[in-house]
């Protein structure tokens, strides 16, 4: 599909130099929200800033690979969105994993310190969700990348409620609550990249 095509066509596979640009910027806000992120996680030990921040750091290494896979077979692109279903369900359950380390171990994270990352968490994300909107549909390389962003706002406004708790209950629970969500999330975009993947496949196998 050349590049001049419009992004919002379903079968737009990313070749646009508008579009790669547009990841490129999108990476490197991510990394830089995962050091932010991680760090302030630790200091305030709020097991959902440490999950959200996982987050930024598998969608920089997802953005990367989006990236590379542009231009390349459709084959080549399903296993990438493949690799990518698969990474989002390890997050998944290293998230499940250590909220219930947490429910044993809990201690009260500093909702101050939750608020405002979120709050330049969801920032950066919706500049993310902006840049992309026009590149929502396409196939399962393309269609990842904006779930990841989506999802993304989606749970640093979550992030945001969970702060909100903390600091009205002075109890951890509303962060661990938050962490299975965002857990939740990435199985739900593994599940949505694995199955559009999967037909893509199919569809190759048929043609073939």
């Amino acid at each position: 599909m050349a590049g001049s095509c419009c992004g919002s066509h379903k079968n737009f596979d990313g070749i646009s130099q508008r579009y790669k640009r547009i990841l490129l910027w999108i990476i490197a806000i991510n990394g830089i929200m995962f050091i932010v992120e991680m760090a302030a996680g630790i200091g305030a030990q709020s097991q959902a800033l440490q999950a959200d921040a996982l987050d930024f750091l598998g969608y920089t290494l997802t953005y990367a690979i989006s990236l590379w896979a542009i231009g390349k077979a459709l084959e080549v692109r399903c296993k990438v969105s493949r690799v990518k279903g698969l990474s989002l369900i390890i997050m998944a359950a290293w998230v499940f994993g250590s909220t219930l380390y947490r429910v044993f171990y809990v201690g009260e994270p500093d909702a101050y310190t939750m608020g405002g990352i979120a709050i330049a968490a969801f920032i950066a994300n919706m500049i993310s969700v902006l840049l992309l909107y026009r590149y929502k549909e396409g196939d399962s390389n393309v269609r990842s990348v904006w779930l990841c962003s989506r999802n993304d706002a989606i749970g640093n406004l979550v992030m945001l409620g969970a702060a909100s708790g903390v600091w009205a209950t002075g109890n951890a629970w509303p962060d661990l609550v938050v962490a299975f969500i965002l857990a939740t999330l990435f199985l739900s975009s593994a599940w949505q990249i694995l199955t559009l993947a999967t037909a893509e496949r199919r569809s190759l196998a048929s043609h073939g």
